[in-house]
Order: C-alpha cells, then sequence, then structure tokens
C-alpha cells in the first residue's frame, strides 16, 4: 500500500484510450467496498463515459474542471443527505478508494471537487450537476473523479518533502 501511495498523483492529461470494462468493473467494486460509518453506505455513484456529457461537466466549476473534458472517463461521488449526517466524509473515504484502486491498475485519476464550489454568480457547481444530471435535491454532489490512461508522468513526492512538522506526539506541543 505505500507504494502504491507515493507512486500515485494527480493526473489532469489522459490519453484517448478507453477503460476496459474489467477495469470499470473493478473501480465499481472497489468504490462498493468502501467502509462507511455504521455501514449505512449514503454513497451513490454515476459513471460517466459519454463525450458531450464529460464536456458539460467539465465547465460545472469556474476553475479547476476543465481538463475533465480530455478524460474517457469519469465517476460522480455522490451522497444521500437523508441517510446520515457523515455522508462528507463517506462519500471522502469512497473518493479516496476509487483514486487509489485507479493507480492500482495503472490508470491516472484526479479529485474534482464540487461541493461547496460556485459554477458561476447565482449557481453553485453541485446544482449545475444536479440539473445536468436531473439529480433529486437530497441527492449532493461530492466530487468527480476524473479517470483514464495516463498521458503525463509525475514523479513520486521525496520522503525528505513529506510536512513532518505537522506530526505531533502525545500533544500539540
Amino acid at each position: 500500500m505505500i507504494e502504491l501511495l507515493r507512486k500515485r498523483r494527480s493526473i489532469r492529461k489522459f490519453t484517448d484510450e478507453k477503460i476496459s470494462p474489467e477495469s470499470i468493473q473493478t473501480l465499481i467494486e472497489a468504490a462498493l467496498r468502501s467502509p462507511s460509518g455504521k455501514g449505512i453506505h449514503p454513497w451513490e455513484f454515476i459513471l460517466v463515459d459519454d463525450d458531450d456529457l464529460l464536456a458539460g461537466l467539465s465547465e460545472s466549476k469556474q476553475y479547476g474542471s476543465a481538463f475533465l473534458k480530455s478524460a474517457p472517463f469519469a465517476i460522480i461521488v455522490c451522497g444521500d443527505s437523508t441517510k446520515t449526517d457523515i455522508w462528507i466524509e463517506d462519500c471522502s473515504i469512497a473518493a479516496i478508494i476509487i483514486q487509489l484502486t485507479a493507480a492500482s491498475l495503472g490508470l491516472g485519476s484526479c479529485w474534482i471537487q464540487i461541493r461547496n464550489r460556485p459554477y458561476n454568480d447565482e449557481k453553485t457547481a453541485e446544482a449545475r450537476i444536479q440539473e445536468l444530471l436531473g439529480l433529486p435535491e437530497h441527492i449532493k454532489v461530492a466530487s468527480i473523479m476524473a479517470i483514464g490512461h495516463p498521458a503525463e508522468e509525475k514523479p513520486s513526492i521525496p520522503a525528505e518533502r513529506l510536512s513532518n512538522d505537522r506530526i505531533k506526539h502525545n500533544r500539540w506541543a
């Protein structure tokens, strides 16, 4: 696992190669096996491989989502806000499980934050995606996971560049 964490990086450039059905099935299984508080599983996942929809989703927020247009695949990570008040945490856990699984399959991925991000001055990114996908009001959008075969290579972050000053032992000071 530590080797996977060492090599995983956010990838925003993808080749045109489609993701195999077997890899998609593995990503789905990983998402569905994600832990959640009290086993409630409030997450919902929307798989997107339609180029027009990916292009529309790439414009769902003002900054940081344009690269989605070039991704061959995305998973929209949503949460049912009526099931539990920790849907955000559960969706975040599922999103990172998806990213690590993608990396284990040799795929690149990048997390696109949606919750609490603007689409424009009048509308949130979440509201825009709810419109695009026809989501009911209680289904909240946490993030989009862009996934594909990487068209860029990023080196691992060296251990000496890790933020070890953020580690405390027993007490803050």
